[in-house]
């Protein structure tokens, strides 16, 4: 198979920012081990190289998922499903569903009529041992993107200093992932043409798509499931090849270490990203800048944000307050 290297697209799937997969987190609670965070961001409110997306939070036509892997064959063995009303008046409401198995409808609604933030209020939402915040934060990640687009010629300037994104933050008992390490990974789905679903977007590794999958190949990559990675271990290996100058067995070996797309995670083992979770402070940038340039750059510039929050959600308020008024 021959690949074209089109170079970094951080385009968004269909064009729609909101159905854009950013990042995903998954640490313990600060104050209860017994209990853990995990968090879906989508839906940047800064475009890149330029330019700013929608007010509307999520996409009411959508279903976004968490995926998670209990017994380690890269099949969802339970799904969080998070869907949102049409905005009504400027606001939005979530209802967030459990699913046994890896496909079907139905599952267990554990909130409903969520509100979704638009403003510095974090209104959270508590059903039994579940809690559940979505809206617009303060964006979490960080790193010199302009640098990374001008051939990983960092400056020190944090493209995402000053944005925002939308968070889905999900608390839960570890009891409900199962015993053991679990593999985790973000969808997401609208409707297609015959009644069914379309799989438009997925994710966990941070940056794998807009640096690593081709265009050609995108469609593909963000369609398919981690238990087919194995046939785009050389579709990453070519773009480490041209990116980093890798050789094509180095490529390869390298390509195999970031697939399959998922992120584990054990509560009871310490947090360290890629091996294990990943927390709001792991400078995933550095990390993959590193892989990227086969460490000819292995630091950005920059670092965590002073915004965070130390209790829930543990992502500061946005930079700018979208409640209509």
């Amino acid at each position: 198979m021959s690949h074209h290297y089109s170079g970094v697209d951080f385009g968004f799937p269909l064009g729609d920012a909101r159905l854009d997969y950013c990042d995903l987190y998954a640490f313990p609670k600060p104050e209860d081990p017994n209990k853990s965070i995990l968090i879906m961001d989508v839906h940047p409110s800064k475009a890149l190289p330029e330019g700013y997306t929608t007010t509307e939070a999520f996409a009411p036509e959508a279903i976004y998922e968490l995926r998670i892997d209990t017994d380690g064959d890269l099949v969802a063995d339970i799904t969080y499903q998070f869907r949102f009303s049409p905005s009504g008046n400027g606001a939005q409401t979530a209802t967030v569903r459990r699913v046994e198995g890896g496909e079907g409808g139905g599952g267990k609604a554990i909130i409903e009529d969520a509100p979704v933030s638009t403003g510095a209020e974090a209104p959270l939402s508590q059903a039994g041992e579940y809690r559940f915040f979505a809206g617009w934060r303060s964006d979490p990640f960080f790193y010199d993107a302009g640098g990374a687009l001008n051939d990983f010629q960092f400056t020190g300037d944090d493209f995402f200093a000053d944005a925002d994104i939308c968070s889905m933050v999900l608390e839960l008992p570890n009891r409900e992932l199962g015993d053991g390490e679990v593999g985790l990974w973000h969808r997401t789905m609208i409707p297609a043409d015959d009644g069914n679903w379309t799989q438009v977007e997925r994710g966990a590794r941070a940056q794998l798509v807009p640096f690593l999958v081709p265009n050609e190949e995108k469609d593909a990559y963000v369609g398919s499931e981690p238990a087919d990675d194995a046939r785009f271990i050389d579709v990453l290996a070519h773009s480490l090849e041209h990116i980093g100058g890798y050789s094509p067995e180095e490529a390869t070996r390298v390509a195999g270490t970031l697939l399959p797309d998922i992120i584990r995670y054990d509560p009871k083992r310490p947090i360290a990203y890629p091996d294990n979770g990943r927390l709001l402070t792991d400078d995933v940038g550095d990390s993959n800048a590193a892989i990227f340039t086969n460490r000819k750059v292995t630091e950005d510039g920059v670092g965590p944000h002073n915004d965070l929050l130390a209790e829930f959600p543990y992502l500061g308020p946005p930079h700018e307050n979208r409640t209509k008024t």
